[in-house]
This record gives structure tokens, C-alpha cells and sequence, in this order.
């Protein structure tokens, strides 16, 4: 069974346009989430998914420079997007990553998928139950799970954000969190504003530029420099209901899988 990693990206964003191809130590965000998500010795292949606004046209060329496989789908309705996206892989397990997570950790990925792969759930996460920071979201998804949310979820924020209808939803679906040893879960290493790009840049100054240095190895650098953290300490994150955009219902998903 084939396990794709597919990345969401876009151009737009309300609090920091562009930031999937901002720098960071020479590369654009993008292929440093690219590069460090390749590094899974689990994965099968890793793909990027945006979207066919014209505005994110200098993703797809990005991707031919870095050579990995684009998908292009819906804007707005990323549900449909990542379901097409892993179709058209031929994927039968779906790994899910943001391009807004640059310092995203092969080793983590390793080990949610490991543990779907044990466990054989219909979802995996690391933030089902919160012990990693911020910024290494992983979530695993068989592709049967991931048709059903695509034809059944209605919510905008559930287009939006992909998973939210497999994880509250356990009367159908088998939810199964993955947890480190630690809790390092009030720590934010996600970027989605000037400070959080701020962090990040210094992290990869610290490490000279190289993309690979893991998440422990951070952790002991902001444990070491606790002054890192202040940078984007303030930054609130948004609920997932604030971010969503009103969409209209997938006009065929019920009658796709009822055919």
C-alpha cells in the first residue's frame, strides 16, 4: 500500500502572503519542508498540492525546481483537493504536512506512520493529543477514511482543513493519537506571521543553514536560548472556524462513491 505525503500550499494567507516561499538560509520555505519531509524513510513518495489560482503559479514553478510532483486542485476546498491529489498518486495511505512547518521532522513522520501502520486505524495524528510543538503536525489517513470525509463533510472549516471530520466523528472513524516522551506542546513553530518566520530564520541561523538538524535538536537550542521563544510568543493561533471560507457543498461527492 502506498504511503504519499502530500504538502498543502498556497500563496495566500491573511496574516503573512507568501510565506510558503519566503527565505530561510538560502532555500524558500517550501523546499526546506520538501527536503526535511523526504527524509521519512516511511514515505513512498511526496507530492506537493495547491491550488489553479494564477496566484499560485510560482508554487508549481518552485516545485519543478526543486523536481517534485504538483497537483493542482480546488483553492478553497482543500478536502477535495488533498482527496484528488492522493487519487491521482495512487496513494492508499495519506500523509498529511503544511508547507507553513519548516522545521517538520522526518523522524516524527516515522513514527506516526509507523504506529498507523501497527495499529491500523483509520487516523493517525501527533495532535490528537498534543506533546510535540506546534509546527510538526503530522496526521495519517487510510484513503477509504479520507473518501468518506471528502463526500460527507459539509462544514467549511472541514473542506477547509481536511481532517477535522475524522476526528470528530470516532463513532465512524478509528482515531489514534501519537504521543512523544515529553510535553513539548506550548512551544509554536508554525509560520503564519512575521514573527513566526522571525523564529524559524534564527533557528536555521543557529544551525548554519542546513536543513538537517532534527526537532530534539532544536528543542535543546531554544532550551539553551530561551530568548528564541520570546520572538513570536505573543502569536495567537487561529481557530479553525475564523480561518475557513465559506464554500458550497461538493456538488458531486455523494454521487461519486454512490456510483
Amino acid at each position: 500500500m502506498r504511503v504519499v505525503a502530500i504538502i498543502q500550499a498556497r500563496m495566500g494567507s491573511t496574516r503573512l502572503p507568501g510565506k510558503v516561499l519566503e527565505d530561510l538560509g538560502g532555500r524558500t520555505m517550501l523546499a526546506r519542508v520538501v527536503r526535511r519531509t523526504r527524509r521519512s524513510a516511511a514515505l513512498d513518495e511526496v507530492v506537493v498540492a495547491t491550488s489553479t489560482s494564477v496566484q499560485d503559479d510560482p508554487i508549481v514553478a518552485e516545485c519543478r525546481r526543486l523536481g517534485i510532483g504538483c497537483f493542482r486542485g480546488s483553492e478553497a476546498d482543500v478536502l477535495d483537493r488533498y482527496f484528488r491529489a492522493a487519487e491521482a498518486c495512487r496513494a492508499g495511505t495519506v500523509v498529511r504536512i503544511t508547507s507553513d512547518c519548516p522545521l517538520i521532522d522526518w523522524g516524527v513522520i516515522d513514527r506516526v506512520v509507523s504506529a498507523f501502520q501497527q495499529h491500523q486505524p483509520d487516523y493517525a495524528s501527533n495532535t490528537l493529543v498534543r506533546t510535540y510543538p506546534r509546527g510538526l503536525d503530522t496526521e495519517v489517513v487510510a484513503l477509504e477514511a479520507l473518501a468518506r470525509a471528502w463526500s460527507e463533510a459539509r462544514e467549511p472549516y472541514q473542506r477547509v482543513h481536511v481532517t477535522p471530520y475524522l476526528y470528530q466523528h470516532p463513532e465512524l472513524f478509528r482515531p489514534l493519537p501519537v504521543t512523544g516522551e515529553q510535553d513539548a506542546s506550548g512551544s509554536r513553530w508554525t509560520v503564519d506571521t512575521a514573527e513566526d518566520l522571525q523564529f524559524v530564520r534564527t533557528v536555521y541561523e543557529r544551525f548554519g543553514g542546513t536543513d538537517r538538524f532534527s526537532w530534539q535538536d532544536a528543542w535543546t537550542l531554544v532550551a539553551r536560548e530561551p530568548e528564541l521563544a520570546e520572538i513570536n510568543a505573543r502569536v495567537e493561533h487561529k481557530r479553525m472556524e475564523d480561518e475557513s471560507l465559506e464554500l458550497p457543498a461538493p456538488p458531486e461527492a455523494r454521487q461519486r462513491l454512490a456510483g
